[in-house]
């Protein structure tokens, strides 16, 4: 039996049947037991959370996993459906995209993310994949899903399927950038999503910049992740908005039982309802401590995760049938 097999067995058998497997002499077994010990990681006490250990298996989730909004976490899979569809290699730019009249009038919005550009303007494919993953530019989502599928509900039904045949059961997609809530998921299917598009090179190089010139003079675009360059964080997305809160999948490297391994997490469902100041200062907070956690700590001393946390009555408010709740004015989608 694998370790990763264990580990999600483990979760099913009761103590006893643990117990006796181990004094059976199942090697895979009292390996993965001692790798998952009493000393628990530092989990959010609200949303939900799940952290894995590539080549390992879960280090734990918390959390009920039901779908809650992820704004522009959206954006993986954004970028994951279009690197499938033209794939690139190291050194690629990739095919030259026009900006059309719809992308270039959502450069003015001042209610999302947007990076600023021109009608009739060119860009290579991977210049405009890194304005949709740095800055997180949602005209730029919608761009790339128009010239990707034809229009951008071709493109939604695209990603839908690309999350079904990754076995994300409890996603679902209704645009390319994140911007409603009826783009939900859950902390363990983003963390499929993550595990698979980290394998491709060029989405890895990108989500690994910490800046991006902007067309024009118009000054450089950093990075919304927080934590990148520090705590071997290489990664990846953010996702912020007032009825989803605040949410966080990142992958960093860490020398995990004296192996360096890419750890990926997900953090869902920070303060939702509230600020996203409040949210991003929320999640930024419970991710830097759960990085930290994996990264300082040696295997033998990761912890199984506490039970469930019920999710928050605002996240099951925002993930209903209700439709969308209106972005605070204190911050932007994105």
């Amino acid at each position: 039996m694998s370790v990763h097999a264990f580990l999600r067995r483990s979760a099913e058998l009761p103590e006893r049947g643990r117990l006796a497997a181990c004094r059976a002499g199942d090697a895979a077994f009292a390996a993965a037991r001692r790798a998952v010990s009493t000393a628990a990681l530092p989990w959010p006490h609200e949303g939900q959370a799940s952290v894995e250990v590539e080549g390992v298996g879960s280090l734990g989730t918390v959390g009920e996993q039901i779908p809650v909004p992820i704004a522009s976490l959206t954006k993986v899979m954004t970028a994951y459906v279009v690197l499938r569809e033209h794939p690139l290699g190291p050194g690629d730019s990739g095919p030259v995209v026009r900006v059309d009249r719809a992308a270039a009038c959502e450069s003015g919005s001042a209610v999302e993310s947007v990076v600023p550009v021109a009608e009739g303007e060119e860009f290579p494919l991977r210049q405009l994949l890194a304005y949709l993953l740095i800055p997180s530019g949602n005209n730029i989502a919608r761009l790339l899903a128009r010239w990707t599928a034809g229009s951008e509900a071709a493109f939604v039904r695209r990603m839908n399927e690309a999350a079904a045949e990754l076995g994300m059961a409890r996603t679902t997609f209704t645009g390319s950038c994140g911007m409603d809530t009826g783009n939900t998921s859950t902390a363990e299917d983003l963390l499929l999503l993550a595990r698979t598009v980290m394998r491709d090179e060029v989405f890895r190089t990108i989500v690994a910049t910490p800046s991006v010139r902007l067309p024009g003079d118009q000054g450089e675009a950093r990075t919304t992740n927080r934590l990148l360059g520090r705590y071997g964080v290489v990664g990846l997305k953010t996702g912020t908005s007032t009825p989803a809160g605040g949410n966080v999948l990142w992958a960093a490297y860490a020398d995990v039982g004296g192996t360096r391994r890419l750890v990926l997490g997900a953090v869902l469902a920070q303060r939702s309802g509230c600020s996203p100041v409040r949210a991003r200062a929320a999640v930024w907070a419970h991710t830097r401590r759960l990085v930290q956690a994996v990264g300082h700590a040696p295997l033998d001393a990761l912890a199984t995760p506490r039970p469930s946390v019920p999710a928050t009555r605002d996240a099951r408010r925002s993930a209903g049938p209700g439709g969308p709740v209106a972005l605070s004015g204190r911050g932007r989608a994105g």
